[in-house]
């Protein structure tokens, strides 16, 4: 059993490994890994290379779990990497998220956390959908109660994502949009599907 959990990890790596090494996000593995012929540190650091650019905002635990990571392994190489200024990290409520360095902004970031939860994620969705949904409406489309989509729309209130001043009206449009559509893969089927057919409207480039 082991053994095929080992496996299936190397098999996880490798894929994002070859993402991280062709990507321009960083280019190949650390001097210092390839001094001591680390080849495990590599792969391993190279796999967080390719995630990170590709599954923005993620989480500690989602990019642990989804990289098949020990807890320890996986702070020792992103501590590794944030140290190098490859990537950075924020504290968002329980969680902590990690992007690249330097490529997004504070709205971004705030955007990208709340793409990563789902009720925010499926209110943003039918709001670019139908801007004049009703917290009523948007509670039926997602499946969950009035007061759950009323937190949820404070939360992306302050964020500065969303104002009630009349009705829930999205603040950034475009900006959601286009996360939306670029890592549309790393999200869900929903949101795969809407990126397909919401690809034409994108016009904002981060």
């Amino acid at each position: 059993m082991t053994e095929h959990v080992d496996e299936r990890k190397r098999r996880t790596l490798r894929r994002f490994a070859a993402v991280g090494a062709a990507a321009p996000f960083v280019g190949t593995a650390s001097a210092e890994s390839r001094e001591h012929g680390d080849a495990e540190a590599n792969e391993t650091r190279e796999a967080i290379r390719g995630y990170v650019p590709t599954t923005p905002g993620a989480h500690f635990s989602k990019l642990r779990d989804d990289l098949r990571l020990g807890t320890g392994e996986a702070q020792h190489h992103l501590r590794k990497l944030e140290a190098s200024g490859e990537i950075e990290s924020w504290k968002d409520a329980d969680y902590r998220r990690y992007v690249p360095a330097g490529r997004f902004d504070d709205l971004d970031k705030r955007a990208l956390g709340y793409l990563r939860r789902d009720t925010p994620r499926g209110m943003i969705l039918t709001l670019l959908r139908d801007p004049n949904a009703t917290g009523a409406a948007l509670a039926e489309s997602l499946g969950v109660s009035r007061p759950t989509v009323s937190a949820a729309a404070a939360d992306l209130d302050e964020a500065g994502l969303l104002d009630r001043s009349d009705g829930y009206t999205l603040t950034e449009p475009e900006r959601l949009v286009t996360l939306v559509v670029r890592y549309a893969d790393s999200f869900d089927a929903e949101t795969v599907a809407f990126a397909d057919d919401a690809a034409s409207l994108v016009r904002y480039d981060p």
